[in-house]
Formats: structure tokens, sequence, C-alpha cells
């Protein structure tokens, strides 16, 4: 279930050319079931073919039934969710067979649209900007703003210009709903049981959006080269969004930044990756969580987690439709330089460590109809629990062609 959320990459291994199957072995030795738990595995120079992925479980110690998981195929990867309970094992098959068809229900999707006169809005994989373009032109440009990625319980999207704001979907029902609805939600999609646009961030950092830092402030992405935004993947169990910052000029220096946004499928959380060439171990940067316009209530903790609970008006024309909205941000304590407080967010400071930074995003919606959160107090128990499962990593053991071979 999507409460229990672990955005978990289980380390790589190729494939050789011989190997038709592997069996792989994840155990879970805390008190809490893991669920939806990403796992990825290199596909080498097998060529891109069909897969399947079997769970092995053991029922009353001794009675096995396997059941079919579904995967996603990428170029050279193979991904699928594994379910664990607490303080058990499970192994997963993964079987090479020609001819079979896959065909995975999407719990995950990501676009990115051009805005045009004709009202058609196509798809498109990338995009990219010239530097000196207005940004409310780039912002403009795009369909809905920006690309945009959702969850069956939660959507994203970042802006196409200057502020790179991270802004927020809030869903009632468990859907995809994003191609229908693309942030332009209205009263009429909402009593027919669509979500929609639930978060205002203003001049705040808004949901995890990265800043850079001037003087101790966070400040926008304004001074670069070039600007864009690519779909890397759009599912159907994980999604991927690129952000680039060509000759980004700050503090003197001149970057090459390029942001990641993962996200898999059963959950509320994101994972950020930031990559600064030009940047030093000792320059410093910023990402958050913002503080809502009404009933706010948030913290801060040293070791790099903040978060945010209260309600907003997202579409200031629509005074009425006041949204319930909480905010999570976890930074590794590798990266974080302290975590400070100020009159519109929680902010962490950040530095690279060898030209990397990583955070994660995790966020709920009041108007989520079944389960979820719905107060400040269950939404932070859940954020520090979310915190706790992404320092507690599930060990894997890896046997190739079943013959006792480990990795």
């Amino acid at each position: 279930m999507y409460k229990k959320l672990s955005l978990l990459f289980l380390g790589l291994l190729s494939l050789s050319a011989s190997a038709q199957e592997m069996k792989i072995e994840i155990k879970n030795n805390t008190n809490a079931a893991r669920e939806n738990v990403g796992v990825v595995e290199k596909l080498g120079k097998l060529p891109k073919g069909h897969y399947k992925v079997l769970a092995h479980i053991v029922k009353d110690g001794r009675r096995e039934t396997v059941q079919s998981v579904p995967c996603q195929v990428t170029d050279d990867e193979l991904l699928f969710l594994a379910d664990i309970p607490a303080r058990t094992s499970r192994t997963y098959s993964i079987v090479r067979e020609e001819g079979m068809t896959q065909n995975t229900d999407a719990k995950v999707y990501a676009q990115l649209k051009l805005r045009d006169q004709k009202l058609r809005y196509p798809k498109i994989n990338s995009v990219e900007f010239r530097g000196d373009a207005d940004p409310r032109t780039t912002y403009d440009a795009i369909y809905g703003h920006g690309a945009m990625w959702e969850s069956e319980y939660v959507g994203f999207r970042v802006y196409m210009d200057h502020r790179q704001s991270i802004d927020l979907y809030g869903k009632k029902k468990p859907q995809l709903e994003l191609d229908t609805v693309n942030f332009y939600s209205n009263r009429d999609l909402l009593k027919a049981g669509y979500g929609e646009d639930i978060l205002w961030a203003g001049q705040s950092v808004g949901a995890g959006s990265f800043r850079g830092l001037r003087d101790g402030k966070p400040v926008y992405v304004d001074s670069v080269g070039a600007r864009g935004q690519r779909v890397v993947e759009d599912g159907p169990l994980r999604t991927v969004v690129e952000v680039w910052d060509k000759d980004w000029r700050i503090n003197g220096k001149t970057l090459q930044m390029k942001q990641v946004y993962t996200m898999w499928g059963g959950h509320r959380d994101v994972q950020v990756d930031i990559y600064l060439e030009g940047a030093s171990d000792k320059d410093l940067f910023a990402t958050g969580a913002q503080k809502l316009e009404m009933e706010n209530k948030g913290f801060v903790q040293k070791d790099g987690l903040v978060g945010s609970f209260g309600k907003n008006v997202p579409e200031k024309g629509a005074p009425d439709l006041i949204e319930g909205v909480g905010i999570g941000v976890y930074a590794e304590p590798q990266y974080v330089e302290r975590v400070v407080e100020d009159d519109l967010n929680y902010l962490i400071h950040l530095h690279p460590v060898n030209g990397h930074i990583r955070y994660y995003l995790a966020v709920c919606a009041d108007m989520q109809e079944q389960g979820g959160y719905h107060d400040a107090q269950s939404w932070f128990d859940f954020l520090k629990l979310w915190r706790a499962e992404l320092d507690t990593p599930l060990p894997k053991t890896v046997h190739l062609n079943d013959k006792g071979a480990k990795k």
C-alpha cells in the first residue's frame, strides 16, 4: 500500500549473454512491511527482449506459490516493484522469454506537451530554449507550463522558466489523470472525481524546488545560456524527468546543471538528483518545504528532514477552493550544510559531493478520500517513518542461473 514507501535502487548487475535467468533474494529485517520497493537490474549486452518476473511466496514456512510481477524494460534495464513483509525474505526470478507479450498496467505517467493555436497540444520528448528568452514566453509555450509526472496518488510539474518551481496536483482517488486534466482542473472535473492543483508557491521554494543560494537566501536560476526539459521515461512503473540549465551563472561561477526527478508506482515521494558540473563541495544551494497560507504547521530537523502541513488557495480566482496539503523534504546527511527557517520556508542548505546532490520529496493532499493524511501530526509521523525507510535499504543477494553463483 502507498503508506509504506521506500524509494530504493537495489544495485545493478549485468546479465551475461548466457544467463537466461537470475534469482534475487531481498531481505527485510525490519519490523515494518516494505511495499512498492523499486528494483533495478542491468540487462547488459543482452538484446532488448521480453522478460517476466516471478515472485516466490512461501506460506506457512513450507508451501511456495509463484506469482507474476509486472515489469518495465528500458534500453538496458529491467524494473519491477517488490513487496517484502516484515522480518521476511522474498525471492524473485527474472526470466527472458522469446515471443512473450508484455502488458503492464500503468502505475505512473509523465508528459511534456506544446501549446498550439489549434488546441491539439502535441506530446514531445524534450524542449530547449535560449537563455535570453523571456521567461513568460517559455512558461506559456508548454501546455501546463512544464513537464508533468504522476503516480496514482499525487502529481507534479516543474515550471519551464527561471523559477523551475515544483507544483503539486492532488487526487481524490487513485488513478492516472494528468493526460486528461493537464493541471487545468475545473469545477465540472472536480465533481466528476478528478483532482486539481493544490499549491500556491508564490516566492517560496514550494515543494522541494531546487534553488541557488546567494547571501544566505534562495534565488531562482536566472542567468543561463539555455534551459530545457525532457521526459526520459513515462512509465508504466517508473517515470524519469530531466531539467537542465547550460551555463548557469551564479556567485561568480558558470555551472552546467541537470536535475533528475524519479518516481515509482505506488509512491507519493520523488527522488531528486542534482548534477552540478563546475561546482565545488563548498558551494551552497537550497531546497525545502514552503509554509502554507493558512493553519500552517512545520518543523526542521538537523538530520536534513523538514516538513509542513496546512491550507492554501491554489487558484486565486476561486477563493472558495481551499486545499489542504502536506510537504516533506529529506536530504541525505552528507549533502546537508544546515537547516534554517525563514518567513516563507523550512529550508535545507545543501552542498555537492563530487558534483552531486540527492534529496527526496514527499507530499499528501487532504482531498484524498480514502487513506492518506489529513492533519499535521499524522503527516509528520509519516515523514519520520519515511526518512527511516530511506536510511535503511534492504539487502539483496543475486543468484545466476540458480546454480549458486552469487553477488
